[in-house]
């Protein structure tokens, strides 16, 4: 028999504690219309937006009961003053309400842990002998850091990265005269952790929403930085969850199709010169 929305949420809270979360996240419940005791059909998101409520009910149509979407991202992030379906955070409650769809939400809590966000980017880049770079507890903590197969120039690296993220550009620091293989990582806004990264003796650090004076920072450091994207180095992580979901015996778990990368990359495109012959 399939386990119910409670006791699905119960098994994950035993992997990633909602405890765990950082004193201004919100994680856990961010909308539960009454569905706990329910079979669990989960849609597995980074970020809860209008678009995957859309898709939720469109899975409904299909015949399949979306009665979970399972984000990494909080809903509720800032104190609401009003909830209005003129806005999109207001609008989705009010569906989820509607439809009694529930939005649950691990986002600190599952950066932390084995086979969190930090850990499956560790995995895609093959690092070995990995810790974290901020521990946390025992065995758990922020970032990962570790060893490259072998040896790789930055811009090797930096296909590399490419290659298993497919982010839509990829920004750094100036390339490094030497070979990297110590490499730390981190999804999402990372930057703050530099100074720890450091200390681990990281050539290289991979994560994202890196502001100038981080990239100089990091360059002062002999720190090879390279910003992914939110998006990139985060979005792995949830086919994880759905992996999680279905070994734990969900009637149904999937991966939204409609999640979304906000920063876009504009490639400018070929305009022919006045003076030149068309074609």
């Amino acid at each position: 028999m399939a386990p119910t929305v409670i006791e699905l949420i119960r098994d994950f809270e035993a992997w990633a504690d909602p405890s765990w979360q950082e004193p201004w996240d919100n994680c856990g419940w961010q909308v539960e219309p009454g569905i706990g005791q329910q079979p669990a059909n989960l849609l597995v998101c980074l970020t809860p937006t209008p678009a995957v409520m859309a898709e939720a009910l469109a899975w409904r149509q299909r015949g399949v009961g979306v009665n979970l979407i399972f984000a990494h991202h909080p809903l509720i992030f800032t104190p609401l003053t009003c909830v209005s379906k003129q806005e999109a955070v207001g609008a989705v409650v009010q569906l989820a309400i509607a439809h009694q769809i529930g939005i649950y939400s691990a986002h600190t809590n599952f950066d932390q842990v084995d086979r969190g966000t930090a850990d499956i980017l560790a995995q895609l880049l093959t690092l070995q002998e990995v810790e974290p770079v901020v521990r946390t507890q025992p065995g758990i903590g922020y970032g990962r850091v570790g060893l490259l197969p072998s040896p790789l120039t930055g811009a090797d690296l930096l296909d590399l990265i490419y290659t298993r993220l497919a982010p839509c550009q990829l920004l750094h620091s100036p390339l490094p005269p030497g070979p990297i293989q110590r490499l730390a990582v981190l999804g999402g806004s990372g930057a703050s952790f530099l100074e720890a990264v450091a200390d681990t003796g990281a050539q290289a650090y991979l994560t994202a929403d890196c502001k100038f004076h981080q990239f100089q920072s990091a360059r002062d450091r002999q720190i090879f930085l390279i910003d992914a994207g939110h998006f990139a180095t985060e979005r792995p992580a949830c086919g994880e969850l759905v992996r999680f979901f279905q070994a734990q015996g969900a009637a149904w778990a999937s991966l939204s199709q409609q999640d979304e990368d906000f920063r876009c990359s504009y490639r400018p495109r070929l305009v022919a010169h006045a003076d030149e012959p068309d074609g």
